[in-house]
């Protein structure tokens, strides 16, 4: 296996194990788990979780390093539009209407879980 598939391959394995360990942390807080990894075109949603009327679109971003500064930078204005974009295509998708929307993103410097409730409007 070439170098950079054995990499993309580590980093897609790391990635689905961080956001199983968010996933965790939602359930910890009492919500449901909706969907993981759900996909429409080329976007993609990390975890979308549920508590009561309240529906929450979630990012997960990890590093193991500094180098790139923290994971929460990489949420950049294109992210949140993809991120939006899908959400509003999975409303769409699943007929829901009158509920309260959040985004979050949940990062891990290391194993260290930070949560950023809110983290942005929608595009």
């Amino acid at each position: 296996m070439p170098s950079s598939d054995k990499n993309r391959k580590n980093r897609v394995t790391r990635g689905r194990h961080y956001e199983q360990k968010a996933a965790l942390f939602y359930e910890q807080q009492g919500f449901e788990i909706i969907e993981k990894n759900w996909r429409t075109a080329h976007k993609e949603i990390d975890l979308i979780v549920q508590k009561d009327s309240l529906l929450v679109f979630v990012e997960v971003k990890s590093s193991t390093s500094k180098k790139f500064g923290h994971p929460a930078e990489r949420v950049d204005r294109a992210k949140i539009k993809n991120l939006t974009e899908a959400a509003r295509q999975f409303l769409i998708d699943n007929k829901i209407e009158n509920c309260d929307l959040r985004f979050d993103v949940v990062t891990f410097s290391g194993d260290r879980l930070e949560h950023y409730p809110n983290a942005f409007e929608s595009e």
